[in-house]
Formats: C-alpha cells, structure tokens, sequence
C-alpha cells in the first residue's frame, strides 16, 4: 500500500473505545500525556455507559498546536480495541465520510451504526499483535497507533511509557514500549493519514499543566485558603476529594468523609464558625440535601464554599453525563429570601482561579459561594497554561481586641460586621437559623426581620467584585451570552463566525448571582441580537436573565440538555443563519 497524502489539520479529534478491562482510559491518559511532553495542547473526555463500575468506555480526545477548550465537531479517527456496546456512543461520536475507523476483526465488526455514516474502515488485528509481543497489552498498540495518526513525536511516547512503566519492570516495558511503536509504524498505513499543522510551541510538558476540572478545583481550594473539608463522595465530584485528602495535611488542614451529604455541609459551617475556612464538593443531588444548611449559613453569616460539579437530572439522572442543570436551585434553591454567591468557571483552568475568588468572596462577605463546575470540566483531563494567582488574599473581618458591646449582626455601611472567633472574652453569640437582633439573640420583630434581610442583602449587592464578574471579548450588534462549559464552544464559534466576516461578541458570566444589570448593560451596549447559550433543557440561565436583566433588542435562546456536550459546530449555525435573518 502506498503511502497516503497527509492532510494538514489546525487541531485532531481521536475516539478510543472498548470494553470494560481493555485499557481505554489508560491509553486515552496516555496519550494526552505524549501530547504535553511534545509541547501540545489537548483534552481528554471521559465517558462510560450507565453501568456502576466496568463496561465501555471511551476516551474521546482533542489535540492541536494552540489551546483548546471543547471538542471538535468530529471526530477524525475512532479507534476500537474491541466493538462491544461501542455503539452506546453513537451520538457522542459523530463520524463522517472523511473519518476513518480501525477495529480488530477478530473481535466483531464495527457497529452498524457508525458504518452508515461513510466512514473509512480499516481492520487492525490488535490481540493478535499483541500476542506476538508476549506481556505487551493491545492498548498500548492503540496508543501508538493513535500517536502516529496525529503526528505527535516518537520519541515522547517512549518517554512517557518509560516514565509509567518502570515499576513493571524491563521487561514489561519493552513490550509494551514494542507494541506502541509497531501501533505507530502501522498509522503510516492508514488510508487519509491526519497531521496535524504549524509549528510546535516551545514550551513543554514542564511548562504547562496536566489537570482536570476536579484537580484544580481543589487546588484553588486550597490557594484561597481553605483548610478543612468535609463531604461525602458522588459522581462526579469525587476527584476533588481525592485530591484535597493529601493535598490538606500537607499544610495543616484536614478532610473527613462525613457519612452523608448532610452530615458534610454541617461539618463545614461549623468548622468555618469556629474560623477555619472551609469547603465541600458534590454534585445536584447532594446539594438539593444541602439547601437546608446552606440557608442556615445565609441566616448565621458563615462563610462556606460548595463546589457543584453538575451533571444530568433530575433525581438521580445521568451520573457520569454534564448537564449545566443545576442554575435553578444554585441562585433560587433556598428557603426564604437567602442571597448567596454563585461563581462559575469558563474552562478547566478557569476551575483553579474561579474557586479561589469563591473563598475570597465568602470570607470577605461572610456568605456562602456556590462554585458551578460540571462533568465535562470535572473529569475532563486537559494540557493547559497555569492559571495565574487572582492575588487576592482570604481574610475575614474580625472584631478589635477587647471591643466593648460586640454585636454580631450590627448594621453597618457596608452590610459586612465583624465575625468573632469563638472563645475570645466579650464576644460570644448566637449563631442559629433564627432571625435575630443585631446583637444575635433571637427575634420575631418585623423591624429587626427587615433590617437583617437588607443587611444580608446589600453587602452582596454593593460588593466590588472588580472585571472577574465577567469575560468580555470581541465586538459587534450580535452578542453571544453563556458560562461554563458552553463558553469553549462558544468562543470557537465565534471565531469562526468572524472568519467569514461575522463580528460578534462574547459574554461568559462568572458571577452568577448576584446579578449585575449595570455591568451586563455596558457589555452590551450596542447590541441588537443576544444569543443565550447552554446546556440544559428548560434554558435556566436564559430565564434567570430575563428575570434579572433588562437585555436589549431580539434574545434567542440556544441550548439542550445533556449527555450529549455543546459543540462549537451548532453555536456557528445559530450565529450564520441569525446574521442572515
């Protein structure tokens, strides 16, 4: 077979896929980490069918030269180290006539499904090849396979499967090491080879951060200052307590793993009363248990952070699946008037600065923060820039020493009054949930009911949140308004928008609530179309907008719910058919 024209490419989409024990994850990891140690970017999505432990799974993964925050439209190759229940992906895996598919087949033909869609198929006896190599693993031929196909560097996926094998001994490796590269040298076979364009960054593995959603969640934790933590463990949120467990005792915080989701968020509010800011990580069901004592934290005034890493509802839902669904019950979810924070962070990086600022904003204003991850960012495993540190320091207001006629809830200027630390003399309080006085003793009276609501209220309201509220880029009459995880999509949409002369404009909201309408109103000043775009079915945040905000001239709504992620592609076509309407 002859050599095939390489086709030159900005960014490539490869899906891996197999069976429970076929090592998917492992060489999607794998692979990304090849990517970092040659200088790319990349991402890798994880996603497994509904069973609770083992079954397919698939790697589905993204590389170029230059950032990326979200998947392709399609995928360019799909890799199946076998063909069982594969066809569950179906959707999350759109092929075309100009992809290409590789399967063994000794282990089934590819699903009926894919083939429809015109993709080039190209049989590759995985277990044979690896039974040639003797302790060699038919995904590590899939990883090398994959690797050539992309055109990243031989020698970095050498490195990185000398660097992850070495505890299995010579032996092990060089198998294993052999059967990538002859996964490697068969790509050249590969009828529509991909490579992908432009020239390499300079920076490298060191340079840059290997990270998911969930890791630097609970590293911007621990920047903004937080010490303990206390939570139960759920999908998919569970990675932020995997990695806070050795990442606090290292600096003198703790984490316990309560026995259930309410025994957690208590655990919180009264480590944080007692003055050590705290945190806690779940998903929408635990947090529709926490409402009660999030509401018991507004009442009190006690810091807390709650990382909420959305997925598919209602109930128990789709576990391992993102939906941003959780908008409703982050900004309204509580009993009574009960303002609270909710911050939302625009990409895998974004999840470290974004929860840092959450801790800062609770200790400054005494509130608690809700921080709006979700699947895709939570498990999504990227090769990223590091973030910088916000700079900004986590301290709470405290009472002077010796401060005579201490009142807990005083009514100042600010909406903001000095949180005394248990155990100092001349300042011990009640803190319940219980309207009470400014002093904190409890209280039925409508004056002292309507001047803590508007205590509690405005220090929130009047806050100086400074440009972090959010991302403003790009102009033009059509804006496009999102957060979270849509904004990738988003933003590549727009580019591409502008390519073909379409000027546009991107909002991506990081502070959710309390609404700015001032703020929203000058970054839309202007516009004549705004596009509200996410992923849920009702459109959450198209309605908290139009309840919150006076937004100018025609507002369309784009979103739908998940499994299935926004895709930079659909966003495209809402701008284009729009701007010729």
């Amino acid at each position: 077979m002859s050599k095939p024209k390489e086709k030159s490419k900005e960014s490539i989409s490869i899906a891996i896929t197999g069976s429970g024990g076929a090592g998917v994850m492992t060489a999607g990891t794998l692979l990304l980490e090849v990517a970092a140690q040659a200088g790319w970017y990349g991402l890798m999505v994880r996603s497994s069918g509904p069973q609770i432990r083992g079954g397919e799974a698939a790697a589905l993964m993204r590389f170029s030269k230059s950032p990326v925050e979200c998947l392709d439209d399609r995928f360019d190759v799909l890799i199946g180290i076998d063909w069982q229940n594969i066809h569950r992906f179906a959707d999350e895996i759109p092929l075309d006539a100009t992809s290409v598919m590789i399967g063994d087949p000794d282990q089934s033909e590819p699903p009926e499904v894919f083939v429809k869609r015109g993709a080039q198929y190209t049989p590759l006896p995985f277990k044979q090849m690896a039974k040639a190599l003797p302790g060699s693993w038919p995904n590590m031929i899939a990883l090398g396979l994959a690797a050539g196909l992309a055109g990243l560097p031989a020698d970095s996926v050498k490195a990185v499967l000398q660097k992850s094998l070495k505890k299995g001994g010579g032996e092990k490796m060089a198998a294993n090491i052999a059967a990538a590269e002859a996964g490697y040298a068969y790509a050249e076979k590969v009828a529509a080879a991909m490579r992908l364009s432009g020239s390499v960054a300079a920076a490298g593995r060191d340079a840059r951060w290997l990270i998911t959603g969930n890791q630097a969640a609970g590293y911007g934790a621990v920047r903004g200052g937080v010490r303990f933590c206390a939570a139960y463990p759920i999908t998919p949120a569970t990675e932020v307590l995997e990695w806070l467990a050795p990442a606090l005792p290292k600096i003198g915080g703790a984490l316990v793993q309560a026995e259930d989701e309410l025994a957690s968020i208590n655990m919180i509010v009264g480590s944080s009363y007692g003055g050590v800011p705290s945190v806690t990580a779940t998903a929408g069901p635990g947090l529709s248990l926490m409402t009660e004592a999030i509401g018991l934290a507004v009442a009190a005034e006690v810091p807390i952070v709650i990382i909420d890493v959305m997925r598919g509802g209602p109930s128990t839902g789709i576990p391992a699946k993102s939906e941003q669904s959780d908008v409703n019950i982050a900004v309204n979810g509580l009993h009574g008037d009960a303002p609270r924070i909710v911050v939302a962070p625009n990409s895998i990086a974004d999840c470290v600065s974004a929860t840092q600022w959450a801790v800062y904003l609770a200790e400054a204003m005494q509130s608690p923060a809700i921080v709006l991850s979700d699947q895709y960012f939570g498990q999504t495993r990227a090769v990223v820039d590091p973030p910088a540190d916000i700079g900004l320091a986590t301290e709470r207001q405290k009472p002077a020493a010796g401060e005579e006629g201490y009142q807990r809830y005083a009514i100042t200027e600010s909406g903001i009054s000095p949180m005394a630390i248990p155990g100092n003399p001349g300042t011990a309080y009640t803190a319940d949930g219980l309207e009470h006085n400014e002093r904190g003793l409890p209280s039925s009276q409508s004056g002292d009911h309507i001047r803590q609501l508007d205590k509690r209220a405005k220090k929130l309201a009047q806050f100086d949140y400074g440009a972090r509220w959010a991302d403003i880029e790009g102009e033009g009459d059509l804006a496009v308004v999102t957060f979270g995880s849509c904004t990738g999509a988003a933003r590549e949409a727009l580019a591409r928008a502008a390519a073909e002369g379409i000027k546009g404009r991107l909002v991506s909201l990081r502070l959710l609530s309390p609404s700015r309408p001032e703020h929203l109103a000058q970054a839309l000043a202007g516009a004549t179309r705004v596009l509200v775009v996410e992923q849920n079915h009702t459109g959450q945040l198209y309605r908290y907008l139009r309840a919150e905000y006076d937004l100018p001239g025609t507002v369309k709504s784009f979103r739908h719910p998940g499994p299935l992620p926004m895709r930079p592609g659909e966003i495209h076509q809402q701008i284009t058919e729009w701007s010729r309407s």
